[in-house]
């Protein structure tokens, strides 16, 4: 039996790669490990077990005793989703369609279905997902895709969609939950009840970050809709005369009063897609010098432009990126000279180990991915929303917008490091 089991787990990865699948109403067959060892094992006993790769013994032993350890707990939580154990007698009728417009969102069609599919396997209920694909984002599209999912019987619907298909589908009324883990609601007006929004907030993001902005703000972007949005998003809040970042009163509080602070200006640079050498726009450029640079580009081209400002040796303050920089890859394709002096915003700030590692077992992201990540929330929201069970990600849902807390860290040698910024007081040494 363990033989089989292995296999049947082994071969999950590529049971998700399918454009479309439909999980029966006919629950999946539990298995169950039985504890045939007449000797009792405590919490250290467990231990052992996890570390010498005894799985079933810990499972079948893990069973008998409350545990009072959370990292045994975590484990335990986890191989019950992996194996799919029979440990839950409560059926919720848990029906969640998946709509996706494949060709406008790419991988994410596959990555969100596994997240959806891991979050529910993870709470070890039965329960019916289905996802429906649709040639465009087009009204009659979505109309007919609509229709078909309510005819069924589904009362939530998991849509990563863009900006246009969310305000087709919200004009067609659905009478069905919806959650867009793509789109924030100051996108799209709508005041509907039944509409959900997950996407994070790249302009709460970019006004933290530029509070540690000098006054000259130099913002690379690339020339897709998010790169442009953020820079008219960023040069807006930057040079408004009501915003006024800390660095600058920090260093200026102590002028005598008749003397000016410096007045704001901003840069901007439009990197092309192919575009591999800055020099035109970096070489012998004294005006770039004591600036901060604001990346919205993608990580490899962010990359780039960090070595090359090294390379031409421009002499920033600091260099500023939202969620979109916010990758471990940054490790391996730039220099820790190069990144150093890097501030990026992060709202993947509250985890779960067990849909964390869950995730991973199945090659899912959901720690540095945040469509996958507000995927896994919304998932949660309405998972408490159906069973009254306490909700596994304590994020505020406001007016059916989920509000990320919002950290800023730096790329170190290694790992993500939290920022903390330098103490500057009026105090002579």
């Amino acid at each position: 039996m363990v033989r089989k089991i292995v296999l049947l787990f082994l071969f999950f990865p590529a049971l998700l790669q399918a454009e479309a699948f439909l999980i029966s109403s006919i629950p999946l067959p539990k298995t169950y490990v039985m504890n045939l060892d007449p000797y009792p094992c405590d919490e250290e006993c467990l231990k052992e077990e996890l570390q010498n790769n005894k799985i079933f013994s810990f499972l079948a032993h893990a069973n008998d005793i409350q545990l009072e350890s959370k990292e045994l707990q975590e484990a335990k939580n986890i191989y019950i989703a992996v194996f799919n154990l029979g440990s839950s007698n409560i059926s919720y009728g848990l029906k969640f369609a998946l709509l996706l417009p494949y060709k406008k969102i790419g991988k994410y069609a596959t990555t969100v279905t596994n997240t959806v599919f891991t979050y529910l396997m993870t709470r070890n209920d039965s329960f019916e997902m289905k996802s429906f694909t649709i040639n465009s984002e087009e009204r009659e599209d979505i109309d007919k895709a609509l229709q078909e999912i309510e005819s069924e019987g589904f009362g939530y619907i998991i849509a990563p969609m863009t900006i246009k298909g969310a305000k087709n589908l919200i004009s067609l009324d659905p009478q069905a939950n919806v959650f867009f883990p793509t789109i924030h609601k100051n996108d799209v007006e709508t005041s509907a009840s039944n509409i959900y929004f997950g996407a994070i907030d790249y302009k709460a993001q970019s006004q933290v970050l530029l509070k540690n902005a000098s006054p000259t703000l130099v913002i690379f972007y690339d020339r897709s809709p998010i790169g442009r949005k953020l820079t008219a998003i960023e040069e807006e809040l930057f040079l408004h005369p009501d915003f006024q970042d800390d660095t600058q009163t920090q260093e200026y509080e102590t002028m005598p009063q008749e003397e000016s602070q410096p007045q704001k200006k901003v840069i901007k640079f439009s990197i092309a897609s192919r575009t591999t050498n800055l020099e035109n726009q970096l070489k012998d450029n004294d005006k770039l010098n004591d600036s901060t640079v604001f990346l919205n580009t993608p990580l490899v081209k962010s990359g780039m432009i960090l070595s090359q400002l090294t390379l031409y040796d421009i002499n920033t303050t600091n260099t500023l990126s939202t969620q979109i920089n916010y990758d471990p890859l940054i490790f391996s394709i730039t220099q820790y000279d190069d990144r150093k002096n890097m501030i990026i915003a992060n709202s993947i700030t509250k985890t779960n180990k067990v849909f964390t590692h869950s995730n991973a077992l199945l090659g899912n992201d959901i720690r540095y991915d945040w469509i996958n990540y507000a995927t896994t929330v919304g998932m949660d929201y309405f998972f408490s929303k159906i069973t009254n069970l306490p909700r596994e990600y304590d994020i505020d849902m406001i007016e059916n917008q989920l509000y990320y807390p919002i950290e800023l860290v730096q790329p170190g040698i290694a790992r993500f490091v939290r920022f903390e910024p330098a103490v500057v007081t009026n105090e002579e040494e």
